[in-house]
C-alpha cells in the first residue's frame, strides 16, 4: 500500500484547490472580470465583494480566480514545451555520448549552456523587444527557459541507465538507438522527469507573475496575479488587500506545487520509500 507523505497530502489540496477554481472561472466568476464600478471602488473585503474591489471598482476574486487561471495555463503551456523538446535532445545527446560521437553531445550541452546563460525574465524582454508584449511570447520565453532544464535532467538520467545489461540484450536482439532511447531509457527516468516537472511549473508560475508585474506578460484587459500586484504597489497603505489575496494565491500555489512535487519524489523513489518504511519499523519495534 502507498503511503502518502504530508508534503503530497497539503501539496495535492492546494493543487487541486486552485486548479478547481482555475477551472470554475471558464464557466463562472462571481462579477464580470471586465465590469467597471467606480462607485464601488476601494470596497473593502465583505460579504458583497470577499476580496473587496480594486480602483475600477472590479471585483478581485473574480480576478484572482482568471489570473490564476492564466497562470496555470502559460505555466502548464511553458513546461510542455520544454518537456518536449528538451527530453528528446537529452536522450538524443546520452545515446551519441555512449554510442561513440561525443561532438553531438558537445554541441548540445553547450547550447543549453547558452540558454542558461540567459534567464527567463531577460530572454522575455528580448523577444518582446522585437514581437512586442504579449501572452503568447512569455510562454515562448519560458518554455525556451525550460528546453535545457529537460536536457540535462534527462540526460544525465539516461547515461546512468546506458551501461545496464538490459540495455546490452536489448543492443543484442537488434533494437536500434532510437528505439532502446523510447522503449527502455525513457519509462526508466519518467519518474524523474515527473518530479522535475512539478517544480518547473512553480518555478514558471514565479516567471510567469514576475513578467506581467513588469508588463510584459499578460496584458489589459486579461487579469494577471503579476500585474494586479504591480497596480496595488502605490495603494498598499490604504488598500492592502489589493496585494495580499494576489500576493497570497501566488505563494500559495508556488507552495502546493513544490509540496506536491516533494511528496511524489517521496512516493515515487524506492529509496526514500524503504527509508520511510525501516524507519517506522523501527520506532514500532522500540
Amino acid at each position: 500500500m502507498k503511503h502518502f507523505s504530508i508534503s503530497f497530502i497539503v501539496g495535492g489540496g492546494l493543487s487541486v484547490l486552485f486548479l478547481m477554481g482555475a477551472l470554475l472561472s471558464f464557466f463562472w466568476t462571481p462579477y464580470d472580470v471586465e465590469l467597471l464600478n467606480i462607485k464601488g471602488k476601494f470596497a473593502s473585503p465583505g460579504l458583497e465583494h470577499l476580496m473587496g474591489t480594486d480602483h475600477f471598482g472590479r471585483d478581485i476574486l473574480s480576478m484572482v480566480m482568471v489570473g490564476t487561471r492564466n497562470a496555470i495555463a502559460v505555466s502548464l503551456i511553458a513546461v510542455g514545451i520544454g518537456a518536449t523538446i528538451g527530453v528528446p535532445l537529452g536522450l538524443w545527446a546520452a545515446a551519441t555520448c555512449m554510442n561513440g560521437s561525443r561532438l553531438i553531445d558537445e554541441l548540445l550541452m553547450r547550447g543549453n549552456d547558452l540558454i542558461f546563460a540567459f534567464p527567463s525574465l531577460l530572454l522575455a524582454i528580448l523577444i518582446t523587444a522585437v514581437f512586442g508584449p504579449s501572452i503568447i511570447n512569455a510562454i515562448i520565453a519560458i518554455g525556451i527557459f525550460n528546453i535545457p532544464v529537460f536536457a540535462r535532467i534527462s540526460r544525465g538520467a539516461a547515461l546512468s541507465i546506458w551501461p545496464k545489461e538490459y540495455i546490452s540484450a536489448a543492443r543484442v536482439a537488434g533494437k536500434g538507438v532510437s528505439r532502446i532511447s523510447y522503449e527502455h531509457i525513457l519509462p526508466n527516468i519518467l519518474n524523474l522527469l515527473i518530479v522535475q516537472a512539478t517544480i518547473q511549473f512553480s518555478i514558471a508560475i514565479i516567471a510567469e507573475a514576475s513578467l506581467s508585474y513588469v508588463g510584459l506578460g499578460s496584458q489589459p484587459p486579461n487579469p494577471s496575479l503579476g500585474r494586479m500586484l504591480n497596480e496595488a504597489q502605490t495603494m498598499i497603505f490604504f488598500a492592502p488587500w489589493l496585494a495580499y489575496f494576489p500576493g497570497g494565491v501566488i505563494v500559495a500555489l508556488v507552495l502546493g506545487f513544490n509540496l506536491m512535487g516533494d511528496g511524489i519524489r517521496d512516493l515515487l523513489d524506492p529509496k526514500l520509500r524503504q527509508k520511510s518504511i525501516t524507519g517506522k519499523v523501527s520506532n514500532d519495534a522500540s
